[in-house]
């Protein structure tokens, strides 16, 4: 028989034992909690950070591909298309037809963007580019982009013009027939502003002899410079441009043959209509719809020309023969010989800068009549501008817009 004594010891063991137990649930279910919260955040670090990463790789995606964008407006420049516009904030601000679009060659996002004309030289290319994923315009799959911008310049023609006519053989001129080397300014062309020094009547190269009679007159500063530096490259290599990749670039390239005064321009509903090929521009009348409008007129034979106008860039391959009112505004680059004879109620006119390579197996230039070529730095830079291709800005070229 136990004692009240041990009675009691063993109840207060047992008292013991009881609270001992439940101890150690709360230590266990501590223990569970903590560990259970240990490996939630390291499973919501984990997740985090491959959210992080994904992020940051569709970032970087998307902003290979709006560098991509760029490069393709770069690459693809129509003179056409962005040349003539406005700057801004005129019509450049909204260009529907000069929109980039399209798909990375590993199908990896999509880009699209507008080209802002800042002045005559500087462009803004402004292209947004997506990942993959957003690119499919879905809002819950974690929309990526990036917008870049470039300031580009227009990358002008280097002609190297050093007077109104820079000719490979000899000229003679006859009549009233003028090879004037003041810059001035086409009628009507009121943007033109100041005129700019005077240049050579006549560079020629040495050998080569430059005769006048009647009226007819050579005006420069000096009125004929002989420059042995002319040689077949002055006519066939512009910098890192050749003839053959400018005429490339023509917008127009006809047969040689005679046009017989169908040289006008064609307004269509208000509109420059530049899918005929006889529609080279219009310089008499700059602010009317094709005024703007500075092809590059590629002739692959001989050509005779008879009114009425054109402006731009004009290549012919063999000899050129302009009569009656013909006028061009811009540069004229002629392989063969130019003739040149004045008639009708306009002077037979080349406002710009005129190239004529000539040489033995073409003859003698002939400028007679009541013909006139005129140096115009005004003319002459409109159509180098509006026909030049863009380069990115040596530097801070690049950036990153919001």
């Amino acid at each position: 028989m136990l004692s009240e004594r041990g009675i009691r010891s063993r109840k207060v063991q047992v008292d013991v034992l009881r609270g001992e137990g439940g101890m150690a649930l709360a230590v266990v279910i501590f223990a569970l909690v903590i560990v259970g919260a240990l490996v939630t955040g390291a499973l919501f670090a984990g997740t985090q950070e491959q959210r992080v990463g994904e992020s940051s790789r569709r970032l970087q995606q998307s902003m290979g591909v709006a560098e991509l964008g760029i490069n393709t407006v770069v690459r693809t420049w129509s003179t056409s298309v962005y040349n003539g516009r406005g700057a801004y904030p005129t019509d450049s601000v909204a260009l529907p037809n000069a929109v980039v679009t399209g798909a990375t060659p590993g199908h990896t996002g999509t880009f699209g963007g507008y080209v802002y004309r800042l002045n005559n030289n500087l462009y803004l290319i402004d292209v947004t580019g997506h990942d993959t994923v957003s690119g499919t315009g879905s809002a819950s799959s974690g929309r990526a982009r990036q917008r870049m911008g470039m300031i580009a310049r227009i990358k002008v023609l280097p002609l190297n013009v050093q007077a109104s006519l820079t000719t490979g053989s000899s000229d003679n001129l006859s009549g009233q027939a003028t090879v004037n080397g003041t810059d001035q300014n086409p009628p009507g062309w009121a943007a033109c502003g100041v005129a700019g020094p005077s240049l050579a009547g006549i560079r020629t190269d040495a050998g080569t002899s430059v005769s006048t009679s009647g009226s007819a007159t050579v005006v420069g500063t000096p009125t004929v410079m002989t420059d042995a530096t002319v040689s077949d490259s002055t006519f066939n290599q512009f910098g890192d441009v050749s003839y053959a990749a400018l005429a490339a670039r023509a917008n127009i390239t006809l047969p040689g043959q005679n046009f017989s005064g169908s040289i006008a321009p064609v307004v269509a509903g208000g509109v420059c209509n530049k899918a005929v090929l006889t529609n080279w521009g219009d310089g008499s009348n700059p602010t009317q719809p094709c005024g703007g409008y500075f092809p590059i007129i590629h002739i692959t034979g001989d050509a005779t020309i008879n009114g009425d106008q054109g402006q731009g860039i004009l290549l012919v391959d063999g000899n050129l023969a302009v009569q009656g009112s013909f006028q061009w505004f811009g540069a004229v680059i002629v392989q063969g010989t130019l003739s040149t004879s004045g008639g009708g109620s306009t002077d037979a006119h080349f406002w710009g800068a005129t190239m004529v390579k000539g040489g033995l197996n073409f003859g003698t230039n002939q400028v007679s009549g009541h013909a006139n070529i005129n140096y115009s730095s005004c003319a002459l830079m409109a159509a180098l501008n509006s026909n030049g291709v863009v380069a990115m800005m040596r530097s801070r070229g690049w950036v990153q817009l919001f």
